[in-house]
């Protein structure tokens, strides 16, 4: 199945994957474990990333080389803290460039190692429409 990825610059940047916010897709797999904590509001508590100059277009954040890590590991920061601040509650996942599509997969909380996030995804989407997706979120001039 190819995926759709859709980057908005709300701000923070907003990542829909076909359709729903990458959030809610995050929510759904990590609520057992966050209730399980009996910390139910942690599951999907996350927020648009908002370093613009590093993550949107033309940079190469989104295309395998990231430029926020967490675990050094060649991780990509997707989302993070509510706070504003990406390094308090990051998201990270591994995003594979190939010729014709780009995959998300290996998605990990920055502080819950223990949370199993095996069923969050792959995502995999069709290169051409996700660079084109993420072209979307230079400032206008910049393209």
């Amino acid at each position: 199945m190819v995926n759709v990825i859709q980057f908005e610059m709300v701000p923070p940047l907003r990542i829909l994957i076909d359709g729903r916010d990458l959030r809610e897709h995050v929510r759904i797999v990590e609520l057992p474990f966050a209730t399980a904590e009996g910390k139910p509001d942690l599951a999907g508590s996350y927020k648009g990333l908002s370093e613009r100059d590093k993550v949107c277009w033309p940079s190469t954040h989104f295309l395998g080389r990231p430029l926020l890590q967490w675990l050094d590991d060649g991780d990509t920061v997707l989302l993070g803290c509510t706070c504003g601040e990406w390094e308090c509650w990051p998201l990270t996942a591994q995003v594979q460039v190939g010729e014709e599509t780009v995959t998300w997969s290996g998605f990990r909380n920055g502080h819950r190692a223990s949370w199993d996030l095996g069923a969050l995804g792959p995502f995999t989407f069709d290169r051409e429409q996700y660079e084109s997706a993420l072209r979307r979120t230079a400032r206008r001039g910049d393209i």
